[in-house]
């Protein structure tokens, strides 16, 4: 029930890893001109061209990443240090993923200016503040497709509207890392410059993740060295880990249509069941369905993690990335939900394989753990 934070391989995924890395010919440096080298770029490049096909763009438009935190900060940094004639001006909202507020801190610390927009109850932002924030040196707005803590979700037709009525050179980057394979993706029809992805949040492995970058749009690499992947992103290309990402996101978008029923379905069943108990659902009711915040009266947050911990079962309190800081979730702060509820929020997140009988057994434990603790 801590899906949001990572999952487990899909077996598919771990087979082809294995395979690939037995695989005497696979060995070769992608960018080497001997038959070794040419077998494993020509692995690489069949595995991006088959994620472009998925997603609708060209492989040339795709970069290979570590994952979700660097993708984010080469589309930020990288399309900033690239544009500094388009302007120093940047909008965005409290409520994004960590990695976005630290590279959007970094660039304010370099000179850039931050326009925060409010974030309204229902994770969205405050759409009128955000339309006159758009000025003619505005360089990019960056946006999270689906939150990460609260499953709020990003009418990005909306956005791309505002920006197109506004100012059409503003790029748009929008965090896509909670919205691959559990929501249809075609970024063509988007109409945005710049996207993040990760691997292990669709059942790939760590250490995998992608950026989208629109062709022709200017942007600097974040690591330099000897220019692989079209000068964006130095360092030897791991065939493996693109074979990996393009199983992993094949076989998430396979049954899309059908995950988002059962997991709708289980979603139902836990607000049912938080709502009866006398807790309170903090999840709009438009979002994602695989991610639900919630909050049970006083019972603080790390007890009935640790408490639902002896079932087997595992829940998150804030983000992954910020859980060993101990702090408020600054998503909650952003939607204006009072500290007193926000620091007693858990998290409960769902893969495609969660069941009904899964969130049946959450229920049971819920209860128990409730007539131990109370709910106050």
């Amino acid at each position: 029930m801590d899906n949001a934070a990572t999952t487990a391989p899909l077996p598919e995924v771990v087979d082809l890893i294995r395979e690939d890395l037995s695989d005497p010919n696979q060995f070769g440096n992608p960018s080497s001109l001997h038959r070794l080298g040419m077998y494993s770029e020509n692995r690489f490049s069949v595995a991006m061209n088959d994620i472009g096909k998925q997603l609708h763009v060209s492989a040339d438009e795709l970069i290979l990443t570590s994952g979700g935190s660097e993708s984010i900060n080469t589309a930020l940094l990288g399309f900033a240090d690239a544009n500094p004639r388009l302007g120093k001006h940047i909008i965005s909202t409290k409520a994004e993923h960590m990695a976005s507020l630290g590279a959007l801190r970094r660039l304010e610390q370099m000179g850039y200016e931050i326009t925060w927009v409010p974030t309204q109850k229902n994770g969205e932002p405050e759409w009128s503040f955000l339309e006159k924030s758009i000025r003619n040196d505005t360089l990019f707005i960056t946006l999270t497709h689906v939150n990460n803590e609260t499953g709020a979700t990003l009418p990005v037709d909306r956005l791309v509207s505002l920006r197109n009525a506004r100012n059409r050179k503003t790029a748009i980057h929008l965090d896509c890392v909670q919205s691959l394979g559990k929501l249809p993706i075609n970024i063509s029809a988007l109409n945005i410059e710049l996207a993040s992805f990760s691997g292990h949040k669709i059942h790939c492995v760590k250490g995998v993740g992608l950026l989208y970058k629109k062709k022709g749009l200017r942007m600097s690499p974040l690591i330099c060295g000897g220019g692989q992947q079209r000068g964006f992103r130095s360092g030897t290309e791991s065939p493996w880990l693109a074979r990996a990402l393009a199983l992993a996101i094949r076989k998430a978008t396979e049954r899309l249509d059908e995950s988002l029923l059962s997991i709708s379905e289980c979603k139902r069943i836990l607000c049912d069941k938080i709502t009866c108990l006398g807790g309170v659902v903090l999840s709009p009711e438009n979002g994602s369905p695989y991610i639900l915040n919630a909050a049970l009266g006083s019972i603080r947050s790390e007890i009935l993690l640790h408490a639902l911990e002896e079932h087997d079962i595992y829940i998150s309190t804030v983000s992954a990335c910020a859980s060993k800081k101990n702090k408020t979730s600054h998503v909650l702060s952003a939607m204006d939900v009072a500290e007193s509820i926000a620091k007693n929020a858990i998290r409960i997140s769902f893969s495609r394989f969660t069941t009904e009988k899964d969130c049946r057994d959450f229920c049971q434990a819920l209860e128990k753990t409730i007539k131990i603790y109370g709910i106050g």
